[in-house]
């Protein structure tokens, strides 16, 4: 078996994670530099995939750099078949840059650090194989084996609650497992011979009986929507994001958030097209209610990281309105934009949270005033990405908001729709509100007159993330290539 660049996106962090094993716990600079050796490597490859995939497969919406199929195990027709699209491709890559980026943003941690950045380079793994997975039981797999890491990860290095955080959070995710492994145990015993190959389902789920299609959307769509989260899902989220260690909590909103939104279009949406268009509805108002709920709460917050993560409830709300509004191209570009654009946002908002937070000691916003006089350059980043994540024009955040809410108004109802459109004033307000009582007003000298200023290390980590911010909403004409015959597939299998 040839092992192609999909498996070395995987197998690289995996190696990573065994060599850092093997070196001695005392020795921290050989730990954070051989971990970050191994995430550059991964990073770069997953880059180098986003531009051939650019250059060469951007005008066709097949599978590319398919690996397999390989019999893994036979006597259940379990194959090793790997294969990314326009939907994945993009979130490799911001996978291999975050994961990257929260390993140098973790040189802080002090306390058992090489099992911390084991830990770290088995969860990038894993997170990398959910993408590349085409088959049920390896994407299966990687789904859970993401939850490991991500449970130690918060409850060994985690905040006064990080028990209860990383249980609740190790038991709702499993909670939706159960559903999908329902799910795909329906599927592989009403397919004939027994499969578990995701493109052939997607080819034959069409075929299937109405009320099974509707029982399987269903089921998939509770498991997904606890990962993204949908409201009423999202409960464990604010406590993980809270207890957290600052590159955890990045890596959460960033990436995990958006493994729900990716598995719903790459397995539900287009697998069960009747059962979607009789849900779609309901979509819609889970995510209008998302959307709203998310940002009055963030409005209401008096810690710093509770703010951002509530505003990823609202975020991801846009999401679950885009998917809702299917049948519409600007809509299904404008989640895809939304996942990118909101994996920088929020990532680098998490980030910088932790830099004022490993400083002051203290996340109360009640707590600052005045700190655009003391701290300008962390001023300078705070305030951008707050501008990017309001959906400020020239920004990423603009461009996806605007592509969903175009999409959306043509095909759903406008009236329900323009009640989302409420959650931007409202995100305006959360953030201005923030930037207003931290960065502006009176500054107390005597409280943070020791307060110093964003380092170089910092500084770098979200440098990619300005750039690229920038990029994509001054700039969009390439991602939209990237994605639009993957996005234009998609369409023809839900109008099936």
């Amino acid at each position: 078996m040839d092992i192609g660049i999909l498996s070395w996106l995987i197998i690289v962090p995996l190696l990573g994670m065994i060599v850092v094993m093997f070196l001695p716990k005392n020795n921290k600079w050989a730990i954070r530099w051989t971990a970050t050796g191994f995430a550059t490597i991964t990073c770069i490859q997953s880059f180098w995939l986003l531009w051939d995939y650019y250059v060469n497969y951007s005008g066709s919406a097949a599978m590319a750099y398919v690996e397999g199929p390989f019999e893994w195990i036979p006597t259940l027709n379990v194959q090793y078949l790997l294969g990314v699209d326009g939907i994945a491709v993009p979130l490799l890559a911001l996978t291999g840059l975050l994961s990257l980026i929260s390993i140098v943003a973790s040189f802080n941690i002090q306390i058992r650090l090489k099992e911390y950045f084991a830990f770290f380079l088995l969860l990038e793994a894993a997170m990398m194989g959910v993408f590349v997975a085409l088959d049920f039981f390896l994407f299966y797999v990687f789904w859970e084996i993401m939850l490991v890491p991500m449970y130690f990860l918060i409850g060994i290095w985690g905040g006064p609650r990080k028990e209860y955080a990383a249980i609740k959070f190790f038991l709702y995710t499993l909670f939706g497992s159960i559903f999908m492994l329902v799910s795909i145990l329906l599927l592989y015993f009403n397919s004939e011979p027994h499969t578990l190959n995701i493109l052939e389902h997607i080819q034959n789920g069409s075929n299937l009986p109405y009320v099974l299609q509707m029982v399987c959307f269903i089921f998939f769509f509770i498991a997904f929507a606890i990962k993204v989260p949908v409201w009423p899902f999202h409960t464990w989220l604010p406590d993980a994001h809270v207890e957290a260690p600052t590159a955890v909590s990045v890596i959460l909103a960033a990436v995990l958030l958006k493994m729900g939104v990716y598995a719903m279009l790459r397995i539900s949406w287009p697998m069960f097209p009747e059962a979607l268009r009789a849900c779609s509805t309901y979509i819609l108002l889970l995510g209008l209610i998302g959307i709203i709920y998310g940002a009055l709460v963030s409005m209401a917050q008096k810690d710093l990281k509770k703010l951002v993560a509530y505003s990823s409830v609202s975020h991801m709300g846009f999401c679950m309105v885009a998917l809702a509004a299917w049948s519409s191209e600007q809509a299904m570009a404008g989640v895809m934009f939304q996942m990118i654009s909101h994996g920088l946002l929020t990532g680098a908002l998490f980030i910088l949270v932790g830099v004022l937070y490993d400083r002051a000691h203290t996340r109360e916003i009640a707590a600052f005033g005045g700190l655009g006089s003391k701290v300008p350059v962390y001023t300078a980043l705070m305030v951008f990405f707050a501008m990017g994540s309001l959906g400020l024009p020239g920004m990423s955040g603009f461009v996806s908001e605007f592509l969903i809410f175009v999409g959306a108004f043509g095909v759903l109802n406008q009236y329900l729709v323009g009640i989302g459109v409420l959650g931007i004033l409202l995100g305006a307000a959360y953030l201005l509100r923030m930037v207003q009582h931290v960065f502006l007003g009176p500054f107390n000298e005597t409280k943070w007159g020791g307060l110093t200023e964003i380092n170089v290390r910092e500084i770098l980590t979200v440098a990619p993330l300005v750039v690229l911010t920038l990029f994509l909403g001054m700039y969009p004409k390439p991602f939209n290539i990237l994605i639009s015959e993957t996005m234009q597939n998609l369409i023809t299998l839900m109008a099936r």
